[in-house]
């Protein structure tokens, strides 16, 4: 995380506005952080590499 500021976090626009299962992420230049907001205290993060590999399997981008 950078310089110790808090990460801003964005639900997925997949997620529906029910509430329940909703992914969430935070963007840095150099890190993705990607959470379920059912378990906001632990999160996994990626490098932008992975995360854009990850987006383009599953045409999100």
């Amino acid at each position: 995380m950078s310089s110790g500021t808090a990460l801003e976090w964005f639900k997925s626009s997949y997620s529906g506005s029910e509430g329940g299962e909703c992914v969430e992420v935070a963007q840095e230049p150099t890190a993705i952080h990607i959470r379920d907001s059912k378990a906001p205290q632990g999160h996994v993060t990626v490098g932008p590499g992975a995360w854009d590999a990850f987006l383009a399997a599953f045409g999100a981008r």
